[in-house]
Order: structure tokens, then C-alpha cells, then sequence
């Protein structure tokens, strides 16, 4: 790995707008019919039947009633780009000019790449919105018309609610990518707490995993760029890692904590830490890799990744993981380097995650070591995370040993 020269310490420039209305609460869904405009034909969407189970659907039939002309259910985890085309041709079908995803991230992730899609014709394959304009970044692909798009959120995890991103699945190319687009916003995000309340056990831990390592990707790639934003991340880290035993409780859940954990969810990505920050993101662009070719929760796949990553960057990383290690875990720095604070910290950050009954390993998922080189060539002529110094090699190391 070349030797690291760590850029001036200073906010670089950047612009905030977030236009999404946030509607939190108990009882939030009874505002829905005045939230979404009349006259408009609408369309929701929704992924295994969860919203079913949990009353959320047929309260938005109750308030949306006629305004509903179609609906597009079974969007799986990970959206498939092959399964989101199917409802890009209803959205066409029926003239669709309002979308509303009723579930969790991938829904809504999904929910977002379809109005690019359903309004793309610059080409005559929707995917080059994935390919051109998202991966290679060029602007001639760059999506402009749009059906507008909200949000009933009942899987507290991704942020999507709040940002105008989305990562978008192609099983049959081994791909996963993600997309951002102004026109992404959602105009509104109905967040109740009590939506989450039958959520397993599972995918809670998963949504806990997520938003840590959204925080952590957002916080630790620089030492001392910006005070507000580091004071503000260490918060939102303590108060998931604080809330997260009272949220995974799941036969009698307790309203504070979920909603506790679904604020500090929706803050972990919406961009406000991030103002001014050299961010990372190479943990969740190796975790893609390991969903794609695993098969794994996407949650699982960060509590993997992220110690290894930590562990390979620790020496360029030392001052800001001793800084997290005393204000996040409350280590005592007295007699300790920077460097010994720096793995107790990566030690902590896994075993907070084992705390949650994620596996870290690979092994501990049932997965080998077959996909590893695989996986890795794809990073080849690539530098990733905030150092723009982790390529082919250093990913391979990095799942080496998180065998």
C-alpha cells in the first residue's frame, strides 16, 4: 500500500438541500390522504407482503382510495433491475404520476430507480442509467424526467426515506450499483415507530448493523475536518449502540426505542454529517460484492467488511478511531497510544455487532473463500475509500480475513 499524505485538515465547500418532508410519529399514516395530492393517479409499491401483515396496506387503501389505479408488489431484497423493469411497464401502462414504496430501503431503492427508468429515453435500455451514468459517472446518461415519489417506511435501516439514493441489484450480471439523482427525494417519509413493531429480530439487527456503518463510512475516512459534523456522528454511533438491546426486543417492543432507533436511522444518511467530509464507502462497495455473490443480507455483509477494512487502514486512520474509541466507547486514552486505542476500538466496532447476533466472519455465514479473487478483480484499476488506496490486493487481503 503507497505511503498515505494526509490532505489539509479543513471543511471542503459543499451545498445542503434536503427537500423530503419528514411526518414521525404514532398515528402519522392518518395524515397520508392529505399528504399525497388529489387527482393523482397512483401507484404503490410494496415487497414480500410484510405491509400486509402489519395493517400498513390496507390503511393506505383507506386513505388514498380511487387515487390508487395499480399496484406493484414482490420487490425483493436487493431490488432486481429485471424485477423493477416490470413495474416500469405498469407505470407506463397506466399513466402513473405518483409513487408510493410501503416497506423498507430495497423498496424504496427500487421505487426511486423506477421513475428514473419509466421516463428514460435516451437510450433504449434503461440499465445505461446503471452503467454509464451511475458507474462511469457520465453526465450524458444523466436522468431528468420524473414521477414523483414518497415514502411509507416500516424497516428502519437505509436512510432512503431521507436522501435521494438507492442501490439497485442485476442478479444475471453480478452486479450491484448504486444510483443518486435530485429527482430521488422523496416528497414525503411517513416514519411511525409502531409500523416496526413486527419486524423479526433479524432484520432489526441488520437495520442497526446498517445505519453504524452508514455513520462509520461518513465519519472515520478523515482526522479533524469538520467539528460539528464529528460531534454529530459520535452521537448518532452512541445512541444506536445505546439503544440497540432495547430495540431488538421483539415480544413486547417499546415504543422509545424504536423510535429512538428509526431517528437515528433516517439521520445516519441524510447527508448532514457528510457536509464538507471526505467520506469512505468502501466497506458497504465490498459488501455489495458479497451480496452478489453470497447471497448475503446486506447488514451482514458491512459487520464483516468494516473490522478488516478498519484493520488494514488503522495506522492512516489512528488519530480518528483513538478519538472514537474514548468519545464513542468510553475507553480511557491514560497511558495508551493512538494506535493501541485505535484496535480497541476496531475491537469494540465487531463485537457490538456480534452483540446484535450478526456473524462476522464469512465462515460464520456458511460462506468459503471460492468468489474471494473474484470478488477482488473487480476492484482491479480501482482506489477506493476516502485514501483512494484500497485496490484489487487490499480487498483480497480483506477477505481473506474476514474467512
Amino acid at each position: 500500500m503507497s505511503e498515505y499524505v494526509p490532505p489539509p485538515h479543513h471543511l471542503e465547500n459543499f451545498e445542503f438541500c434536503c427537500p423530503t418532508r419528514i411526518v414521525f410519529g404514532k398515528g402519522s399514516l392518518d395524515k397520508l390522504g392529505k399528504l399525497v395530492p388529489e387527482g393523482k393517479r397512483v401507484m404503490v409499491t410494496y415487497g414480500g407482503g410484510s405491509v400486509k401483515r402489519n395493517g400498513v396496506y390496507d390503511k393506505v387503501k383507506e386513505q388514498l382510495g380511487d387515487r390508487i389505479v395499480a399496484e406493484f408488489g414482490g420487490i425483493e431484497p436487493n431490488p432486481d433491475y429485471d424485477t423493477l423493469m416490470k413495474g416500469v411497464a405498469i407505470i407506463k401502462e397506466k399513466k402513473i404520476e405518483f409513487l408510493l414504496a410501503m416497506g423498507g430501503g430495497s423498496v424504496l431503492d427500487g421505487t426511486k430507480f423506477m421513475t428514473l427508468a419509466a421516463n428514460w429515453t435516451k437510450t433504449a435500455d434503461p440499465y445505461d442509467i446503471l452503467r454509464e451514468y451511475a458507474q462511469k459517472g457520465n453526465k450524458e446518461y444523466e436522468p431528468s424526467a420524473y414521477c414523483p415519489i414518497a415514502s411509507i417506511m416500516t424497516l428502519p435501516a437505509t436512510g432512503s426515506e431521507m436522501n435521494n439514493g438507492g442501490v439497485v441489484s442485476c442478479r444475471r450480471l453480478k452486479e450491484k450499483t448504486g444510483v443518486s439523482h435530485p429527482t430521488c427525494y422523496p416528497v414525503f417519509s411517513i416514519l411511525d415507530p409502531e409500523t416496526t413493531f413486527t419486524l423479526p429480530r433479524k432484520q432489526v439487527a441488520n437495520g442497526l448493523a446498517d445505519s453504524f456503518v452508514h455513520v462509520m463510512e461518513q465519519y472515520a475516512g478523515e482526522f479533524d475536518m469538520g467539528r460539528v459534523q464529528d460531534e454529530e456522528a459520535e452521537g448518532l454511533l452512541r445512541a444506536i449502540v445505546d439503544v440497540a438491546p432495547h430495540a431488538l426486543v421483539t415480544d413486547k417492543p417499546d415504543y422509545k426505542a424504536r423510535a429512538d432507533y428509526f431517528w437515528a436511522a433516517t439521520q445516519a444518511l441524510n447527508y448532514l454529517i457528510a457536509c464538507g467530509i471526505r467520506q469512505c464507502w468502501g466497506t458497504h462497495m465490498i459488501g455489495h460484492e458479497l451480496t452478489v455473490f453470497y447471497g448475503l443480507d446486506h447488514g451482514v455483509t458491512l459487520a464483516i467488511v468494516l473490522p478488516r477494512l478498519l484493520t488494514l487502514l488503522a495506522e492512516r486512520r489512528q488519530h480518528k478511531l483513538a478519538r472514537m474509541a474514548e468519545k464513542v466507547w468510553g475507553i480511557p486514552r491514560e497511558g495508551k497510544t493512538d494506535m493501541e486505542m485505535t484496535m480497541l476500538c476496531i475491537d469494540r466496532c465487531e463485537k457490538f455487532f456480534q452483540s446484535l447476533g450478526i456473524a462476522t466472519t464469512l465462515s460464520g455465514n456458511n460462506c468459503d473463500g471460492s468468489h474471494i479473487k473474484e470478488i477482488a478483480a473487480k476492484f482491479r484499476g480501482r482506489k477506493i475509500c476516502a485514501e483512494k488506496c484500497v485496490s484489487e490486493a487490499e480487498v483480497e487481503e480483506i477477505l481473506t480475513k474476514s474467512l
